[in-house]
């Protein structure tokens, strides 16, 4: 396509309606809305999305208001229900540190990907109910994401592998046991030579110990890893850089500019959530102290990185390579050759400009690239940072922290090539799934067949359980001992919070086992690796201290200076420029420009996640799709194609199967790019995920992993309905969120409230008598990311339910805080912003005069309470919330009969039931066990000792609360700060949660 071409339709996509859609600056949430904004306002005319308000059970209203004419009749004969019998069991011997409805707090860690992430769990009367930051370990310094967030449910999920399956029929471990060992003994005659270990990405201290000791037991054995989201081609960067593998992490702290090429830092790096802390500290409302960072993002698609850019520059992933070697050129790496066809790309000048901005920043700024990207990529990249003079101040590299001979994917050929050979007698998956998620090239199914013995351990019976002779359920993180590393090599101990719910068997068991040590626990096996590293008569003070921190003092690695391999690099890079062979370009007819780009799922991972009901209906961060994938594709292409939003297409790729799934158009991303999530598509998930979206999987093979050209859309006649919220409660078009550039704020810093703020004097309510506390809450937008990790928080926190699919088509989700996000500018480079949206708690709340039975009231300390027991579902108090951030129980969607579930719940949280309406309480609770630990105390309530969930779980610290009536207080002040605006003050709510404005730092001589 030429550029000619593409320049009209884009002209044709930006051409907007005659008639006026806002005045001043124009943010928009959906093309829908774009092109059509009268169509989009009929739409939130009504108070509940189309269908909302109907009845959908089998039963007419007719019918339903005749069942309860009949019911009241019979309440008046009965005078009550007679709840059924329950049996309860006294404890009669409490610890005397358990105190019923206090909570104690656990540190331990999960892994992602293999990294450690710590973490502070909440228990109830030993039940885990709640996921926490821990300050003291680098990688969360007290934050987490939304897997952390969501892992409690994980735990107890009913549908978690529950039972040991031998072929399929249930059986014990006792029998797993003498199995293994009698196949073990075979082993040991020929030095294991048949006998295989495959397992995820491994950084545990304990798992690396007892490998080891397998593989001294079997000298012919060999170990094996491999998972979807592999980090092969960062570590085969290093490699190439430096001659020799090493760990790679990096201070946004300290960078005053970065350049992401392909890498969304901000949630898919190991350390993602202590980078989004370092990133943000950089994007705080000015005050003099520091300059605010300048980011630029050239990325295929949109990321949350490239919405937090100031400079997002939309390309194709191919081309990533081009612009890396042209700054690498221009920044004075000696011998890096560059494409020559690129000296006719639009991308020069930017380029240049860019490599301007680097210049002028040495020793301050940073180049990161992201893992879909190839290996001389990334060693470019290192190159680049050397010469600028980033190394050991922005970009620190350690001995590796996953230590292995070879990359996941040459492991994980390997073993296949031996599987199809026959070589491969006694197999050992330990974690995840591969025969979902190996690259289809390899036959991974077909070829494991082959193997005599194919043990799998997992949380969940899935789809490589399903073949093969024994499945061992796994025990989740929150039931079993271990330990595990952080992106900095920082290590730290798991230990459980509650015995195995299914009998699962950890990791580390399953390996004593082939070790020789089949009745040693996990406890005995960690405490021992360490006992190994202490000397004996510290060793009891050293466990204690870390199992209470959570973390292991003095463990993280050493920074190391490795000698950059220029040579290497420059002939690598003159490799890479030759053309790739011609069966590579895609199938006859197709066009080799249009290029597939595969990434996980940003809510349900690489499909680990997809019975997890939390994450499926978690809105996707830029598209607020939910419980499904779809084939995202630009609105120029969309144009060019003449497809639309939920069209279902036919994806065709190389010599890969057929895929077929529902377009979605995506403002933002690159022309030519199609993006797809893998994940979805699982046969055997659980109840929640299996059969949700198709399987992306079928297009990945081992030559086009991340991305790869010669991909057809093929247009059908089908449709398929998603669930997308991003139009869900609209507040009538009204210019919500605020941003401008950094010298905009100069020339102006109370921009953010000019012509909005206006607060008539005259009212109807009453005046609000100060007593005690006021309790308020300022959101940062310039640090938000969006990444709605206070989203899950809340609904962990707060018992809120899922409703499935069908619900949320009728938009009727429960989520009682809400990201919405918003485009700036043209369709096809739109600048992207998020604005967390909750309970404004208004002064003059609009929903408490309309109530007919008092549910919702204010209290003396500025709160608007719901009392559930009063509400009887009339609904007046949302359909009066210019916010929109109410939600009503349609249905029972509480699960209140599932044992498991119950243990789940937040007891100090009411669970709703059907007919009542809910809402952010600014986690009340918490306020309450605040006040209640400084009455005992005789003091008052500290600032900052009230931390609601939404607060404590985001990573950029984007959220403050406390009290409002405290001129010394932080919120008092950011108040008092020139970006603070409320959102509709015009209609006199005075609202409690207000925003500072979003601020951006672009550079002056680049062109958006």
């Amino acid at each position: 396509m030429t550029s000619e071409k593409t320049r009209k339709l884009s002209d044709s996509i930006a051409r907007r309606p005659s008639h006026e859609l806002h005045s001043g600056r124009e943010y928009w949430r959906s093309l829908e809305e774009w092109h059509n904004p009268g169509l989009v306002r009929l739409k939130a005319e009504r108070e509940f999305f189309d269908h909302a308000a109907e009845w959908t059970d089998p039963v007419s209203r007719r019918q339903f208001l005749k069942l309860m004419g009949a019911s009241l009749a019979l309440a008046g004969v009965t005078g009550c229900v007679r709840q059924p019998d329950e049996t309860i069991v006294p404890f009669v011997r409490a610890p005397e540190e358990v105190i019923p409805g206090k909570p104690l707090f656990y540190a331990t860690t999960m892994t992602e990907h293999g990294f450690g992430l710590g973490l502070l769990v909440e228990s109830h009367e030993g039940r885990p109910t709640k996921i926490e930051g821990n300050p003291n370990h680098p990688a969360s310094l007290g934050a987490t994401d939304i897997f952390a967030q969501a892992s409690v449910l994980t735990l107890y999920d009913p549908d978690r592998s529950q039972v040991v399956l031998h072929r399929g029929r249930i059986s014990t471990w006792e029998a797993f046991v003498a199995a293994l060992g009698a196949a073990l003994q075979e082993q040991r005659a020929k030095k294991g030579a048949g006998l295989r270990l495959l397992t995820e990405t491994v950084t545990s201290p304990t798992i690396l110990w007892l490998i080891e000791q397998v593989l001294a037991r079997f000298p012919e054995a060999k170990w094996h890893h491999f998972e979807p989201v592999t980090r092969d081609n960062v570590r085969a960067g290093t490699r190439l850089a430096f001659g020799q593998e090493v760990n790679v992490y990096y201070r946004f702290d300290a960078a005053e500019v970065i350049v992401s090429l392909d890498g969304d830092f901000l949630t898919s790096f190991p350390g993602s959530v202590r980078y989004a802390r370092d990133f943000a500290s950089r994007r705080r409302a000015p005050d003099g102290s520091f300059a605010f960072n300048r980011l630029y993002v050239l990325e295929p698609a949109p990321t949350l990185s490239g919405a937090m850019a100031d400079h997002r520059i939309p390309v194709r992933a191919s081309d990533i390579e081009d612009i890396a070697r042209a700054i690498a050129q221009a920044i004075g790496v000696p011998g890096i050759p560059i494409n020559p066809a690129f000296a006719s790309s639009p991308l020069v000048t930017t380029v240049a400009q860019i490599v301007q901005d680097l210049q002028r920043h040495r020793g301050s700024s940073l180049v990161v690239v992201g893992e879909g990207q190839r290996p001389v990529v990334h060693a470019i990249a290192h190159a680049i940072n050397h010469t600028l003079g980033n190394v050991g101040k922005t970009v620190f590299y350690t001995d590796p922290v996953a230590p292995h001979p070879s990359l996941q994917l040459e492991s994980l050929h390997d073993l296949v090539e031996a599987m199809a050979a026959g070589q491969v007698e006694v197999l050992l998956i330990l974690g995840g799934n591969p025969l979902f998620t190996a690259p289809v090239d390899f036959r991974f199914a077909e070829r494991l067949g082959k193997v005599k013995l194919r043990i799998h351990v997992g949380l969940y019976a899935d789809e490589t359980a399903e073949l093969c002779h024994w499945h061992i359920p796994e025990a989740h993180y929150l039931e079993s001992w271990g330990d595990a590393r952080a992106f900095d090599g920082t290590a730290s101990l798991i230990q459980p919070l509650i015995a195995p719910l299914y009998g699962g068997k950890s990791v580390i068991e399953i390996l004593a086992v082939v070790a020789g040590q089949p009745g040693r626990s996990a406890y005995e096996l960690v405490r021992e690796y360490w006992r190994t590293r202490v000397p004996s008569d510290q060793f009891e003070r050293f466990w204690q201290t870390s199992l209470h921190d959570g973390v292991i003092a003095g463990s993280a690695f050493p920074a190391r200076q490795p000698d950059l391999a220029l040579p290497a690099i420059i002939e690598r890079a003159r490799e890479s420029l030759e053309p790739p062979p011609v069966n590579n370009r895609g199938s006859a007819g197709s066009d080799s420009s249009l290029e597939i780009v595969l990434r996980p799922d940003p809510t349900i991972g690489d499909g680990r996640y997809a019975n997890n009901g939390w994450l499926q209906e978690l809105p996707k961060p830029l598209t607020k799709l939910t419980w499904d994938n779809a084939v995202h594709i630009s609105p120029v292409l969309a144009e060019r194609l003449g497809l639309r939003n939920e069209q279902i297409v036919e994806v065709r790729f190389r010599d890969r199967p057929v895929v077929r799934g529902p377009v979605w158009i995506m403002p933002g991303q690159a022309n030519d790019s199609v993006l797809i999530h893998f994940g979805y598509g699982r046969r055997r998930a659980g109840r929640v995920g299996t059969g949700m979206g198709f399987d992306a999987y079928r297009l990945r093979a081992s030559d086009a992993l991340w991305f790869g050209s010669g991909v057809d859309l093929v247009a059908t006649a089908d449709r398929y309905p998603l669930a997308c919220t991003q139009e869900h409660f609209l507040m009538e078009g009204r210019n919500l969120v605020r941003a401008a550039a950094l010298g905009e704020y100069e020339q102006n810093p109370a921009f953010a409230r000019m012509g909005h703020d206006l607060q008539p004097e005259k009212t109807l309510y009453p005046p609000v008598e100060a007593d005690g506390p006021a309790w308020g809450m300022v959101i940062d937008l310039s640090a938000c990311i969006g990444c709605n990790a206070c989203v899950v928080a809340c609904q962990a926190e707060n018992n809120i339910p899922i409703v499935g699919k069908g619900e949320v088509l009728r938009g009727r989700e429960m989520h009682w805080i809400r990201i919405d996000r918003y485009f700036e500018g043209e369709p096809t480079t739109p600048r992207i912003h998020h604005q967390p949206v909750l309970c404004m708690h208004c002064e003059n709340a609009p929903c408490e005069v309309v109530c007919p039975v008092g549910a919702t009231v204010h209290s003396r300390e500025g709160l608007n309470e719901m009392v559930y027991n009063r509400c009887v579902g009339t609904r007046y108090c949302s359909n009066n919330c210019p916010y929109k951030v109410r939600r009503f129980n349609f249905l029972q969607y509480a699960d209140t009969t599932t044992p498991s579930l119950k243990l789940m719940r937040n007891p100090n949280v009411t669970v709703r039931t059907r007919g009542v309406m809910e809402k952010c309480t600014y986690c009340v609770q918490r306020i309450n066990a605040a006040r209640i630990q400084a009455k005992k105390e005789d003091r008052e309530i500290r600032d900052g000792e009230i931390v609601t969930a939404c607060q404590a779980a985001c990573p950029t610290q984007a959220i403050v609360f406390g009290n409002i009536a405290d001129p010394t207080s932080r919120v008092a002040r950011l108040k008092a700060h020139p970006l603070n605006y409320g959102i509709l003050t015009e209609l006199n709510t005075k609202p409690r949660t207000t925003y500072l404005a979003k601020l951006r730092n672009p550079y002056r001589e680049v062109e958006r």
